[in-house]
C-alpha cells in the first residue's frame, strides 16, 4: 500500500515529503504548484498550475548503491509509459530528461538516503508538463497540451503516472527510449566541451562514448544531441 497526499501548493514536493521519513512509510505527494521546484544540479524547476508535480518516498530492505541508476531509469520509464498511453512518443536524453521531438517535457530528480552502506530510501521527484505554460523557457520545453487535440487533465495524467510507477520495469525498457545512442553528441565536462559518438548506456548508468577512437564511460556530464 502507498499513501497518497495532494496539496494545492508547496515550495518543493521533494523537500515537503521528507516529513514522512520518521514514519518509514511509502507515500506519494502531488502538488498543484511548486513555488521553489528543484531541478538537477541545483537548478530551479518551473512549476506553474497545470503540470504534474509528484514526489514519491520509497523505502528499501536491501538496495545496493550499485543499483542507484535503476531507480532513476524506472522513473523515466514511468513517464514514457504515461506519455505513450496518451499517444505521445517520448525519448530519454541521458541520464534522466524525457523529451518529445527534442524538447523537454519532464524532469526527474532522485535523492537517495543511505544507511549502513545501502540505499535506505529514495525521494523520487517527477515534474511533467501537461497544461502548464512553458513559454518562459524559450522554446526548449513542450507540454502535452500542445501535442494533443484533447489533452487529459493534470490530475488524470498524475494518476496514470503513479500507476505506471508502481508497475515494475526492466532496464531494457529504459534503453528502448534512448534514441540518441549511435549518434554524434556534444559533451560538456566542467569547462571542457567536445564531440563524441554515444555508444551505449552501461547497467550502472554510465554513458559509453567514442571520442576520436578512444572509448570510455562518463559518470556525469552534460550532453547535447544533434549538434
Amino acid at each position: 500500500m502507498m499513501k497518497i497526499e495532494r496539496l494545492p501548493s508547496v515550495p518543493s514536493t521533494n523537500d515537503y515529503i521528507r516529513k514522512y521519513l520518521p514514519a518509514r512509510e511509502n507515500i506519494a505527494l502531488f502538488a498543484d504548484v511548486q513555488t521553489a521546484g528543484k531541478g538537477t544540479k541545483g537548478r530551479s524547476f518551473l512549476s506553474d498550475m497545470g503540470g504534474v508535480y509528484l514526489s514519491i518516498l520509497v523505502f528499501y530492505e536491501d538496495m545496493a548503491p550499485a543499483n542507484a541508476f535503476r531507480i532513476m531509469a524506472h522513473a523515466a520509464v514511468s513517464v514514457c509509459r504515461t506519455l505513450e498511453g496518451c499517444g505521445i512518443s517520448p525519448e530519454i536524453k541521458w541520464p534522466n530528461d524525457v523529451r518529445v521531438s527534442g524538447k523537454k517535457i519532464a524532469g526527474i530528480l532522485i535523492e537517495n538516503g543511505l544507511r549502513e552502506g545501502k540505499i535506505d530510501h529514495s525521494v523520487i521527484g517527477i515534474g511533467l508538463n501537461v497544461k502548464n505554460d512553458v513559454s518562459a523557457l524559450g522554446g526548449i520545453a513542450v507540454n502535452m497540451e500542445s501535442l494533443l487535440h484533447d489533452p487529459p487533465s493534470a490530475e488524470e495524467v498524475g494518476k496514470a503516472l503513479l500507476e505506471n510507477f508502481r508497475r515494475p520495469s526492466a532496464f531494457g525498457e529504459y534503453l528502448s527510449h534512448a534514441h540518441f545512442l549511435g549518434n554524434r553528441i556534444r559533451v560538456r565536462e566542467g569547462e571542457e566541451e567536445y564531440f563524441a559518438t554515444a555508444r551505449r548506456i552501461l547497467p550502472d548508468g554510465r554513458l559509453e562514448i567514442d571520442r576520436g577512437g578512444k572509448v570510455f564511460a562518463l559518470s556525469s556530464a552534460e550532453i547535447t544531441i544533434g549538434n
